[in-house]
């Protein structure tokens, strides 16, 4: 069974969780026609009680997550009250008694589930539930890197024409150079490289001595020429503003430009932005 990017980072957040917090059980998943959990990921389990274990929303501690939205717990499963108890079988068969469940939440949609267990009914702590709301966080913020990626690249394979094609162009090509350093995914990454040099050919440059840039200097020419700061293009792409000064700087001096704007339109012309 071919698994999943959105999968992959579930099992990374749950392995890092089990570290992080000491936890001798993680599992989760994603969630299916928006409104099934199936559990397929799990690190600690001693049984495969819980493996593929379909979670309908509201019911137990991770369907009680999904419907709410936020992160539930029990102190002992079996005995809670405030749940329904339709997995008690498999929770039972694998030991569990404390659960915490917290959703993956992007854009106001529950995307998945992570939960932390103990093999003893006690109370979750700060630490461990702190540790399983960053993991959330970081697999919700992996998932809306991908999905803005995949939105780009969609973008780029439609037709450009309209007066305001080429400024669409443009601004997705400098959307999609900010959004490539930090995409994970070697492939994905690579696809969104790839659909920038196909922006930045389709522009048809007059010729020009070649120029040679760093893929990070064209990185900040894509958001200069978008209309950003020193400031606001650090914080695209994750630098400093010192940094952005220095790649900035140093492009200038390649392009043979004195000033932001002739670097840009020295870069255009070389066939380096779109």
């Amino acid at each position: 069974m071919t698994v999943t990017d959105e999968a992959l980072e579930i099992r990374s957040a749950l392995l890092a969780l089990r570290r992080s917090a000491g936890l001798p059980v993680a599992f989760g998943g994603l969630l299916h026609d928006g409104a099934s959990l199936r559990l397929t990921e799990l690190t600690g389990a001693s049984t495969s009680a819980l493996s593929g274990l379909l979670i309908s929303s509201g019911n137990g501690v991770g369907g009680r997550a999904v419907a709410l939205a936020r992160p539930c717990g029990v102190a002992d499963y079996a005995h809670a009250r405030h749940i329904s108890h339709e997995y008690d079988a498999a929770v039972a068969a694998e030991g569990l008694r404390s659960v915490l469940a917290v959703p993956v939440v992007v854009r106001r949609r529950v995307r998945g589930v992570l939960y932390g267990a103990l093999r003893a009914p006690l109370p979750i702590g700060d630490r461990v539930f702190d540790a399983a709301v960053a993991a959330a966080r970081d697999v919700e913020q992996a998932l809306a890197v991908r999905d803005e990626a995949r939105r780009l690249l969609a973008s780029t394979r439609e037709p450009v024409a309209g007066p305001g094609a080429w400024e669409e162009v443009r601004a997705a090509h400098g959307e999609l150079r900010a959004l490539a350093p930090r995409v994970a995914d070697p492939h994905l990454r690579a696809a969104l490289l790839a659909a920038c040099a196909r922006l930045s050919g389709a522009a048809a440059p007059t010729p020009e001595r070649r120029v040679a840039l760093t893929p990070r200097e064209v990185d900040v020419l894509s958001c200069v020429a978008a209309g950003a700061t020193n400031a606001s293009a650090a914080e695209a792409l994750g630098v400093r503003p010192e940094t952005v000064k220095a790649y900035l700087r140093s492009a200038m001096r390649k392009l043979g430009a004195h000033t932001r704007l002739e670097a840009v339109v020295a870069a255009r012309r070389a066939g380096l932005l779109p």
